[in-house]
């Protein structure tokens, strides 16, 4: 809160006021205070016709954060493991508890769960969000090099964010990129085929050296046409294309060391709600998937179910 600095100048400013002399407008940039101040102080003196003490706070008392406040806050981070706005909502959905994310994230800095980090309190552009409205009509898919010495490939549906398959490998190669993608098919049969799946121009999914009808002979290439998928190429180095990817190998470097295994970690992932999806209801990668689903599945599953 800015403090006006001569009791004289706040005495002039509220007499001149109150006759009609000077605007609010006027009083607040002579004092450098904000106009809202100008009126507690201007309010407060017709109240008492004491000039108000400089300085003082007229605004609410604070709320001390109570030891369950806290524990709840705590329980909530170790187990999905978000920011204080996605906290919020979670808490919000989960315990019908309204909290605000500046009073979780004073806990989360108090607990060492969070950093105080000034370039994110700057304005910044609104967020666009790109991303498909079906499960399933486009899957991301890329390597990534871990500490551990392994190779990670995934499998991300773009619409929900769920993982539909990963693998760790000693070799980032074509064999083991169609591993992945195969296993992905197979969990996809019950509910409906990929559509189509962006890649890099790494050489394990596409052949650089191409003839002059851009024909090249390789192996996941022709994999993808003959099940019908779609092949969507990234633009040249220009991550940000497959940024959906990139934030899951985010999450992978941070948390995979508290699983004993991938699909444990994976299993994690998948049902822990997540930033881009409706957090006012909790929503995992797993529960969008399904919500996010063509039509035409629904009705033929209850085609199946009711024997039309």
């Amino acid at each position: 809160m800015v403090k006006v600095k001569k009791r004289g100048e706040l005495r002039w400013c509220l007499e001149k006021h109150a006759v009609g002399e000077v605007t609010v407008k006027w009083a607040a940039g002579y004092l450098k205070i904000s106009p809202r101040r100008f009126k507690q102080l201007y309010a407060q003196y017709k109240t008492t016709n004491v000039i108000p003490a400089i300085g003082q706070n007229l605004g609410r008392p604070k709320k001390q954060i109570t030891p369950e406040t806290i524990e709840l806050i705590k329980q909530a981070y170790e187990k999905d493991q978000l920011n204080a706005q996605y906290l919020e909502k979670i808490i919000s959905a989960r315990q019908k508890i309204t909290l605000s994310h500046r009073t979780i994230h004073k806990v989360l800095l108090k607990l060492g769960y969070a950093h105080h980090q000034p370039n994110k309190q700057k304005r910044r552009a609104p967020w666009i969000r790109y991303e498909r409205k079906h499960s399933l009509s486009m899957v991301h898919t890329d390597w990534h090099h871990a500490k551990n010495g392994k190779y990670l490939c995934t499998i991300l549906d773009d619409a929900s964010r769920k993982i539909i398959a990963a693998g760790e490998f000693d070799n980032e190669t074509t064999k083991n990129a169609l591993i992945v993608l195969k296993k992905a098919r197979r969990e996809c049969r019950k509910w409906y085929p990929i559509h189509s799946i962006l890649t890099d121009h790494g050489v394990q999914f596409y052949a650089n050296k191409r003839d002059k009808k851009g024909f090249a002979e390789h192996e996941y290439e022709q994999y993808l046409k003959r099940y019908h998928i779609r092949h969507i190429l990234c633009r040249v180095n220009h991550p940000q294309t497959n940024g959906k990817l990139e934030k899951f190998h985010d999450l992978y470097i941070n948390h995979r060391g508290r699983f004993g295994s991938l699909a444990k970690f994976v299993d994690w992932y998948n049902n822990r709600p997540h930033g881009a999806l409706n957090l006012w209801e909790a929503e995992s990668p797993n529960m969008a998937f399904v919500r996010k689903l063509w039509p035409e599945v629904w009705l033929s599953i209850a085609a199946k179910q009711f024997r039309w």
